[in-house]
Formats: structure tokens, C-alpha cells, sequence
């Protein structure tokens, strides 16, 4: 390991995308609906949470992603946390299919404002926007949890080393 003031900045890209892929993370689908109804969604990594009092969530999504606009617009979003039996969703929402066609895929429903979210889900985090601060090319949006569904099981789908993943416990759960 060497000192940051003697790396170039290109290199120091290039070991933090390797440092990044060893980062495992949940794999969710960020869904929302803009004023006109048409649903959009993407692929997300980017998810914590930040406190319980209030409930709140932080997401980051790309300026140039074509949820971005009608996310911040609309003040809503949906996190959907993935399991293992969603693989197929995370091609159709990371750019193999365009628009609706996405929600073509999987069990979506849409809850009494419209906002959709996928039925089978580990869980659905349903927010509204409090706060969105623009950093390079990405936002990060706060989003107030507003409600929650949560499914049975926990089998979550994880990305990590550049694959999507399952998980195992470590020792028996009673």
C-alpha cells in the first residue's frame, strides 16, 4: 500500500473499483412512477440505512440514469430488496430492457398512490424524498420511510466480485 499523494489519480479509480467489487451489498430494484403513471426503475447497490428515529434510507442514483429525473420530481420511490429467486430482474433493470418493458419481469403491484413495487420481495421500503445533494455524477437521495412491507425468509440476493451472489448462515438459527 503506498500513500495517496503519490498515486495518480487514474490509478487510484482503478484500485478503487477493485477495492469496491470486494464490498458485498444487497441487490434491490429502485422503482417509482412519475405524475403521468409511466414506472421506472433500476438496479441498486447504493442503499443504507441512516437511523430508525426517523425511519430513513439513502440511495445514490446516476444524473445520466433514467430514473433520476422522475424520482426527484415525483418525491417517492420504492426500495425493493432482491432474493436469490430474482436473478432474472437484475439484467431487465440494468439496462437489457428499457421503460415499462421492465416491469414485465417479476410480480409488480402498485400500492394506493400509484408507486410500484415488486409483490415477492424480500421487502419493499416505501419513501418520500427529504433530501437529494448532488456529488460528481451521482445524487444521493434521503428518502423517509413511510411504509413497509415485509416478506417471509431471509434470502437475500448479493452482489460482490462483480457476481451476484447467495448467502448462508454461519451456524444454525432457532
Amino acid at each position: 500500500m503506498t500513500s495517496n499523494s503519490t498515486i495518480a489519480p487514474a490509478q487510484i479509480t482503478v484500485e478503487f473499483k477493485q477495492a469496491m467489487r470486494r464490498l458485498a451489498s444487497t441487490v434491490t430494484i429502485i422503482s417509482t412512477a412519475d405524475a403521468n403513471g409511466n414506472r421506472h426503475g433500476m438496479t441498486a447497490t447504493a442503499v443504507n440505512s441512516i437511523a430508525a428515529d426517523p425511519p430513513s434510507l439513502l440511495i445514490c442514483v446516476n444524473h445520466s440514469a433514467s430514473i433520476h429525473t422522475p424520482l426527484t420530481q415525483r418525491g417517492r420511490f420504492c426500495v425493493n430488496v432482491l432474493t436469490t429467486q430474482h436473478e432474472e430482474l437484475v439484467a431487465a433493470f440494468s439496462g437489457k430492457l428499457k421503460g415499462d418493458a421492465r416491469f414485465e419481469v417479476g410480480e409488480w403491484r402498485n400500492e394506493g398512490c400509484g408507486m410500484p413495487y415488486l409483490h415477492d420481495a424480500q421487502c419493499n421500503l416505501f419513501c418520500d424524498v427529504d433530501t437529494v445533494v448532488p456529488y460528481g455524477t451521482h445524487s444521493i437521495v434521503i428518502g423517509r420511510v413511510s411504509a413497509v412491507l415485509v416478506g417471509e425468509g431471509v434470502c437475500p440476493l448479493v452482489y460482490a466480485d462483480g457476481g451476484l451472489r447467495s448467502t448462508q448462515p454461519l451456524c444454525a438459527v432457532d
